[in-house]
């Protein structure tokens, strides 16, 4: 006789966005695992048609406020593509330190208040302060430096105000620093000791197998722009991104899945790690080799860890870029329209975000497509879940629940700005 059963969470704290887990077990094999979204599409790539080529980087930076300046740059970075445009080395240069400044702010977020609790048996960040004070604390001190690096440079530390294409509106005087500079030096010795902690962490035993897929650049770790490379060895440029990727509906969701040339795969920190890691700066190396990661992680229990030592890097990168900043000359270059169709690419901290755009003559937007890496990993996720689900169907409903809901915040997936995402409904047959 079969067996039916029904679980239900209500809501998943510490992620972002709203949807729903319909599991199905039948004869004790897991069926299917569907990560059902279903948030109303918000439409922002129709609202950019008929938009001004200029406006993309402040209407995008609105689709997030934990990495609105991903969004930020790589629209600047297909908009400059289309018109001819190169920053001065300088410019480039802030754009980076800005980008910084949202990965050590959102991956803090993610490690201290979203996923250290899972690890610790703790509901949420508030309990987990009663016995964990010193944790909770450094982390949110990490989180304020970041975001006083976007502060400073963006004008605020969401959705920024100071960034435009060809630069910024103004640039600081070298001598702005200090303060900034004084939240970072202390915030790297906190990074440290959080990656030391978070390896202490019992992680389950689980290897993803799929592709990997990340920018990356010949001379740092990848972060405002790069060459799309895969764990296959394949390497395409931005322009070739779709080619290769593709978007598609699912019954069950209104977010678009996406595959690589057919195929499931991954993008953000652990496909990041894997394919640059030999591109870290030196403390965050040893930082890495010290935690054992090694030559790449593929565990996503373990991202945890390779966020830690992202925070690390972007910290000590942010850092660098301050101790050579000159002034620019101009705090912007000129970005005259013309026609044609752009690509960019950046990493968020959830992984690589594409945009393209296509403007007429006379600088307004025809066409426009944003591809965020939530979207990209969905499959994987159910992927990971139908995996997840199959090695604990003998757990009751309540502590199925739980372990579902700790596989999803191993990708800290941002489907929306909202403070919870997840209902689980698991049938058994």
């Amino acid at each position: 006789m079969s067996r039916r059963r029904e679980l239900r969470v209500g809501a998943l704290a510490r992620v972002e966005g709203e949807g729903a887990l319909r599991v199905v077990v039948a004869d004790g094999s897991v069926e299917s695992a569907e990560l059902n979204i279903y948030e109303p599409p918000r439409f922002f790539e129709a609202f950019l048609r008929g938009r001004a080529y200029t406006e993309p980087p402040d209407i995008t930076s609105r689709i997030c406020g934990i990495c609105p300046v991903a969004y930020q740059t790589s629209a600047c970075n297909a908009l400059e593509q289309i018109c001819g445009v190169e920053l001065d080395r300088p410019l480039a240069d802030l754009r980076r330190l800005m980008y910084c400044g949202e990965w050590i702010s959102s991956h803090s977020l993610h490690i201290h208040l979203l996923h250290t609790p899972d690890f610790l048996g703790y509901p949420d960040a508030i309990a987990l302060a009663a016995d964990h004070r010193e944790l909770v604390e450094q982390g949110l001190a990490t989180k304020k430096a970041g975001n006083a690096l976007l502060e400073f440079l963006g004008g605020r530390a969401i959705h920024p105000v100071n960034v435009r294409l060809g630069g910024f509106y103004s640039v600081p005087e070298r001598t702005e620093f200090a303060a900034v500079t004084e939240l970072l030096l202390r915030a790297r010795d906190y990074a440290v000791n959080t990656a030391r902690r978070a390896a202490e962490f019992d992680f389950p035993e689980l290897e993803l197998e799929c592709e990997l897929l990340t920018a990356t650049d010949p001379d740092r770790y990848a972060i405002d722009n790069g060459e799309v490379h895969t764990s296959t060895g394949l390497r395409f440029a931005a322009a070739d991104f779709t080619s290769h990727v593709r978007e598609h509906q699912v019954p069950h969701s209104t977010a678009l899945h996406a595959s690589l040339d057919g195929a499931r795969y991954l993008t953000g920190p652990l496909a990041r790690y894997t394919l640059n890691h030999h591109r870290l700066s030196p403390i965050a190396r040893q930082v890495a080799d010290e935690i054992g990661l090694g030559a790449e992680c593929r565990n996503p229990y373990r991202s945890i860890l390779v966020r830690a030592v992202e925070v690390v890097y972007a910290i000590e990168e942010a850092l660098a870029l301050i101790d050579r900043y000159e002034r620019p000359s101009r705090p912007a270059v000129p970005v005259e329209p013309r026609p044609g169709v752009g690509h960019g690419v950046s990493e968020a901290p959830r992984g690589l975000l594409y945009h393209r755009y296509e403007i007429d003559d006379h600088g307004i937007v025809r066409s426009a497509t944003i591809i965020p890496p939530t979207s990209q990993n969905q499959a994987v996720m159910e992927d990971d879940l139908r995996r997840v689900v199959a090695g604990n169907l003998d757990l009751d409903d309540a502590a199925l629940a739980a372990v579902c809901e700790r596989a999803i915040r191993n990708y800290d997936p941002c489907i929306s700005c909202s403070a919870h995402f997840l209902d689980v409904d698991v049938v058994r047959r």
